[in-house]
């Protein structure tokens, strides 16, 4: 792991290995197959963050999962509307279907509880979160996730498909804003 990574005009520091990643996603993987087992769940990881997480999940789940992944569109020409309008890519009937969403981070909750939301009104017979990184001191959302990585403290991190500015997601660990 390198000590320190320079992005743009940011440094960031070690935080989570490469070696604590993959093993709590093994642990994540055991807790899923135990929980869907028999039950053809299907994953939708949200890009682009969630991509690293997801393909690692993925490798070890054994519950016989499907994949899809979705985008939630929240852009008006470069600047944020401060809204999630809409999923896309979402191409598989949802309707009495076990849903668990891949995500890479859950900070505020806004953008999770949209998804829920446009979720719940494909009528799924479960609808569950999973997400490597929750900020717990900032999370307000409705939708509370079932399966976390890491709890941590509210911090910019990048790493593991996380990014600053669109670099840093190809880094195999997490890594932290140095002040």
């Amino acid at each position: 792991m390198r000590t320190l990574v320079h992005i743009h005009d940011l440094s960031f520091a070690p935080f989570i290995s490469e070696t604590t990643i993959q093993t709590r996603v093994k642990e994540l993987a055991a807790q899923l197959d135990a929980e869907y087992a028999g039950k053809n769940p299907i994953f939708l990881a949200v890009l682009n963050g969630a991509f690293m997480f997801a393909a690692d999940l993925f490798k070890q789940l054994t519950c016989q999962p499907e994949l899809s992944f979705v985008k939630v569109s929240s852009y008006v020409g470069t600047q944020s509307s401060g809204r999630v309008d809409e999923l896309i890519g979402l191409q598989t009937a949802l309707k009495d279907r076990h849903v668990v969403i891949i995500e890479d981070i859950l900070d505020t909750g806004v953008t999770m509880d949209k998804i829920g939301t446009l979720l719940q009104s494909e009528q799924p017979a479960s609808l569950a979160v999973c997400a490597l990184l929750l900020k717990p001191a900032s999370y307000k959302g409705k939708h509370q996730p079932q399966y976390i990585g890491f709890e941590i403290e509210d911090r910019f991190v990048v790493g593991y498909g996380l990014d600053y500015k669109e670099l840093g997601r190809e880094l195999p660990a997490v890594y932290q804003l140095i002040n």
